[in-house]
């Protein structure tokens, strides 16, 4: 399925912005990106298994808040990262 990458991610996609992964879940799409683009999956999740807080994942434009959340081959997933500072 194609997965939308952000800009601070991008160094780990060799700058593609969108790229293709599978999985049946949201946690088995993130370990199949981490296959094919070593590291990236630390940067969205910590090490509790949840997703960083500066992090969103969105699948058809809905926020996931679960790793365990079921995804189709058609879904499109988007990952973006929260902007802060002051």
């Amino acid at each position: 399925m194609k997965v939308s990458i952000p800009q601070p991610l991008l160094s780990y996609t060799d700058r593609h912005a969108e790229v293709e992964a599978d999985g049946a879940t949201v946690a088995e799409l993130l370990a199949d990106l981490d296959q094919r683009y070593p590291g990236i999956r630390f940067r969205m999740i910590d090490e509790q298994d949840a997703i960083r807080p500066h992090m969103r994942i969105y699948v058809n434009r809905e926020q996931v808040r679960e790793l365990a959340r079921p995804l189709r081959a058609s879904d499109e997933v988007q990952i973006l990262q929260a902007l802060s500072g002051g």
